[in-house]
């Protein structure tokens, strides 16, 4: 290659005399044909390319870039290092431990009536909502009673709608509080964490439709379940769940009872949108934090170890007036933890369920609803089957089960000793005597 022999000519970049710029030029470089080869083949002697040696002068500062010698800082105290003084506690006015929907929850409601509190929350992993509110480790159901059979037993010839009344309360209650917090701008288009579904409920023989039939009429009057259908005609039901009658039996004593008003909730969206509106409203939150202690002071307060989980792997500790513990799995062994004696007797069950799932669009389309099943005699009342239309991630799926699974962990990212750890004195009798009176789910797990 042939550098041309020409440099294109630029105006004058000083008034200075043409014998000084040419010798800096000379010297330092610039765009003439001289200072472009001696930037591209500097040598070792280049003073860009030369560093005084620190161990051969230590009148030298560490960095190098003066010749002055730089103080060390006095030690924290300790020997070698290894017993530096604690940092101060820092002090909070609330504490919520675990980053899913409920300390999201919690979280913003404390900085709602309490915008000049102080409140953190904790989270172990890298992301709010990676543990059960992730929209892939729950159904997603926006329980409200309208089609789950656990809601309403039977009760001599009717069936009790009590507990079913009240579940529906609730969640009208958590759906006017979404609706506020969207009219204030803290939550998005509602759309992208719920979603209008029909909720349906499943009966099977006889005895299974005798019973949907009474839960029907027992309920169909009330305002919260106003609109809900029920049927037996086999054109109405295959209108409603054209899956799920796709080559039945034509003789199989089938019912379905339907509401419109029902939704889907994508509770993975809806903590992350909870968890900005808090940061937004002042509220502190610090992924990569485990809460490895809880013990309460003599005036009241809490007071709390947090390990950081991440590069710096430093450990501090928080005095909180109030602390809400809402960390799933996590919970049992860190109220444990706190010797609060109305955790004595409690002990976590090893059971997990598991979901089929379904993403081809020909099958989608074809299950509108979330449609709830009762559980076969002598089953555990977790073993109710559901077929749920869902829509996560703004994708839309089916999730069938759930099937039986068994681990010892606490959380899908906790440990294997999880169960072991929860051991003690206090839950062992009470432990087996849930197993003893529950065998049908000791056999089932």
């Amino acid at each position: 290659n042939q550098r041309s022999s020409t440099s294109p000519k630029l105006p004058p970049l000083t008034r200075d005399p043409p014998h000084l710029f040419q010798t800096m030029a000379s010297t330092e470089g610039g765009s003439h044909q001289a200072g472009m080869d001696r930037r591209l083949s500097s040598a070792g002697d280049d003073v860009l390319n030369q560093r005084p040696s620190m161990k051969l002068n230590k009148s030298l500062s560490t960095t190098g870039m003066t010749g002055t010698k730089t103080k060390k800082k006095a030690s924290g105290g300790g020997c070698c290092g290894f017993c530096k003084p604690k940092p101060p506690i820092e002090e909070v006015d609330a504490v919520c431990i675990g980053g899913g929907i409920m300390s999201a929850t919690v979280g913003l409601m404390l900085k709602q009536l309490e915008p000049n509190w102080k409140v953190v929350m904790y989270e172990r992993l890298g992301a709010l909502a990676e543990e059960s509110s992730n929209g892939w480790n729950n159904a997603g159901t926006g329980h409200s009673a309208l089609c789950e059979p656990n809601y309403t037993p039977a009760s001599g010839d009717t069936v009790d709608t009590s507990k079913a009344i009240t579940v529906n309360e609730n969640w009208q209650l958590s759906r006017q509080y979404w609706a506020y917090l969207a009219n204030k701008g803290l939550l998005p288009e509602p759309s992208s964490f719920i979603n209008n579904t029909p909720h349906c409920t499943f009966a099977y023989g006889e005895d299974q439709v005798d019973w949907l039939r009474k839960r029907y009429a027992a309920l169909h009057k009330h305002p919260l379940f106003e609109g809900m259908e029920y049927s037996e005609d086999k054109a109405t039901l295959q209108k409603w769940a054209p899956l799920m009658m796709e080559g039945r039996d034509p003789s199989d004593k089938v019912a379905l009872s339907r509401c419109d008003v029902g939704t889907d909730c994508d509770f993975g969206a809806l903590t992350r949108d909870l968890g900005k509106a808090f940061m937004n409203s002042g509220g502190n939150l610090l992924l990569f934090h485990t809460v490895t202690g809880l013990k309460k002071e003599a005036d009241g307060r809490w007071l709390l170890t947090i390990k950081k989980n991440d590069l710096g792997a430093k450990t501090c500790q928080v005095r909180s007036r109030f602390v809400f513990v809402g960390a799933g799995g996590w919970a049992l062994l860190l109220l444990q933890k706190s010797k609060i004696p109305e955790i004595k007797g409690f002990m976590g069950f090893p059971i997990s369920g598991e979901f089929l799932v379904c993403q081809n669009p020909e099958v989608v389309d074809k299950h509108p609803n979330k449609v709830y099943g009762k559980a076969a005699i002598g089953a555990p009342p977790m073993s109710v089957p559901h077929l749920d239309k869902r829509i996560i991630g703004g994708k839309h799926m089916l999730l069938f089960g759930p099937f039986a699974g068994f681990s010892p962990r606490y959380l899908k990212t906790g440990s294997l000793l999880d169960l072991f750890k929860s051991i003690r004195l206090h839950n062992l009798i009470p432990a087996a005597a849930a197993g003893l009176q529950n065998l049908d789910l000791t056999v089932y797990l």
